[in-house]
This record gives structure tokens, sequence and C-alpha cells, in this order.
């Protein structure tokens, strides 16, 4: 427990979040998830224990029960777990804590969901959706096409900056995770839609504007991660996809298809910029399960 005169939750959140920062160099969007899971740990456990700064392991697994009784997903209440226990141990690793309530609590076991993707021919009709007639379509169909020829993260798309794009070596220099840095090559196609792109659509896009911004809106600043989710969708709906999409479907289709023809698993973990091997080995699954799928769909005995 604390000692008397201890910090408000808040406050220890706010420096958690610091922490997690500095140590480990996270994003916004990361650390604002675990920002928004503390805080709702720490109202229901201000009203029914003593806040997070009092909590025992039997208040912890009271809140997390409330979270089946309000009928969150398994994966969300085993995020929350997760959050809940990187803050107990820096907590207690700062003194802040004599003890980490959360040490004997198991977190749940959960099956990996495959990646939602898209076939190569759904691929192609999303990417041909954009009207190429306004500065905005050649902005978006660039940004699609970059999208799927790299596999970045739509965050790491949107944040490009004219210096990150190598044209003369047909590469992407990428800032990841972790502000960790990886080359991704481009492609041919990819970079026939860039040159389109600056030579007609920036300079109208921005006027006499300036932006850092490889993909700028009229406005002169650089698209949300929203606004290009939205546009997204939009074009799914225009190519006639009904398939469930997520900000990450062109990275998975990517990764799905670059396995489907033969590329190292090793290689895909490169290019994608995972720390581990095990988080790209779920694309194995992915491109197995479409292998099922085309053998039981042609083959006569199957």
């Amino acid at each position: 427990m604390t000692e008397s005169g201890a910090e408000p939750d808040a406050v220890l959140i706010t420096r958690f979040g610091e922490a997690l920062w500095m140590e480990r160099g996270l994003s916004e969007n990361t650390l604002g998830s675990y920002r928004a899971d503390l805080r709702d740990a720490s109202a229901w456990l201000t009203r029914h224990a003593a806040g997070l700064s009092g909590a025992s392991r039997a208040d912890v697994q009271a809140y997390l029960a409330s979270l089946v009784n309000r009928q969150l997903k398994p994966r969300t209440s085993a995020r929350r777990l997760s959050s809940l226990r990187q803050f107990f141990q820096w907590a207690a690793r700062e003194a802040i804590l004599k003890t980490d309530p959360t040490a004997l609590i198991e977190a749940p076991k959960l099956g990996r969901p495959l990646p939602k993707t898209l076939s190569e021919s759904e691929v192609e009709a999303l990417l041909n959706a954009p009207d190429l007639a306004t500065p905005e379509g050649i902005r978006d169909r660039c940004m699609l096409e970059l999208l799927y020829a790299t596999g970045l993260r739509v965050s790491e798309l949107i944040s490009l900056s004219a210096d990150q794009i190598g044209m003369a070596q047909g590469v992407v220099r990428v800032v990841g995770k972790g502000n960790k840095e990886r080359l991704v090559p481009m492609g041919e196609e990819a970079s026939d839609w860039i040159g389109r792109f600056l030579k007609e659509a920036r300079p109208e896009l921005l006027g006499r504007q300036q932006c850092n911004a490889f993909f700028p809106t009229r406005r002169g600043g650089g698209m949300t991660r929203q606004a290009f989710w939205y546009r997204v969708k939009k074009y799914a709906h225009l190519a006639g996809i009904r398939a469930p999409l997520s900000p990450h479907t062109l990275r998975h289709a990517f990764a799905t298809h670059l396995l489907n023809h033969g590329a190292d698993l090793r290689v895909v973990q490169l290019l994608l910029g995972h720390s581990s091997l095990s988080t790209t080995q779920i694309y194995t699954h992915v491109a197995r399960e479409r292998l099922k799928a085309l053998h039981a769909r042609h083959h006569p005995r199957a």
C-alpha cells in the first residue's frame, strides 16, 4: 500500500505515461490507450475501493469481474489487465507502492484472431476507386498504392515527410514504433504514382501554403488517421467490397500476398518492422487458410 500523502491517481497515471515515453518511445496513440485503460480502472476502484494507489489484489479482481458484467470483449479485458500490470510494476519499481496487486493474477488465455485481409482482386478494385480527375483522388490513389506496396502502418503513412521518400533509390525510410527506423522498397508502381502526385496534385492541394507532411490536405496540414480511414471505407464501398475492414487491412494484404507468392517470413518481418518473428507468423496462418479455401473450392475430391 502507499504511504500517507500518496499522490492522486491522475498524477500517477501522468507520471507513468511520461515514464513509458522516456523508456520505450511509445507513440501518442499507444500512450493514449494506456491512459484510457488506467482512468477507467481508477474511476471504478475509486468508487468501490481506494483507487489505484490503494488497490488490493481482490480489488483488481473485482474490477476485472466488472468488465465481464459490462460485456466487454475478453481481449479488451486482457488489455486492461496488461495496462494495470505495467502500471503497478512501474509503481512498485519506483517505490510508489510497496506491492504489486496484479503479481498473482493470471492473464486470460486468448486465441489469436486472424487479421482481416483482402484478395488481390479486391485490392485492385480498391486502388482503382479514387477519382483521378481531382487532386484529392490522385493523392488518395498514391497513398493507397504506397500503403499496399510497403505495408506501412497508417500512422507511418500519414506522418511521412518528403525527405523520407527516396525516389532515386526506390525506398521509403520509415520511423516506426519505438522510433525504430527501417528502409522499405516501394516498387515501380508506387514510385510512378508518387511522381504523378508530386507533379499533378500536391502543388494544387497546397497552393502557396507550406506543409511538412508529404500527403497534405487543402487546408495545408497533414491528413489525420481518422480522415484517411474514412476515405478508405468510402473507396471500399465504391469498389463493392463488403468484407469488414480495419485501418491495417492493406498492411495485412501486403504481408499475406507476399507470403502467398513465396516470400521468406523473415523478409516480411523486416519489411513490416516487427521486433518479433512470432508477430509476423500470424500471416502464415492467413496464407494457409487461403490455400485451404482454394483447395476446397477447386479440387474434385476436396
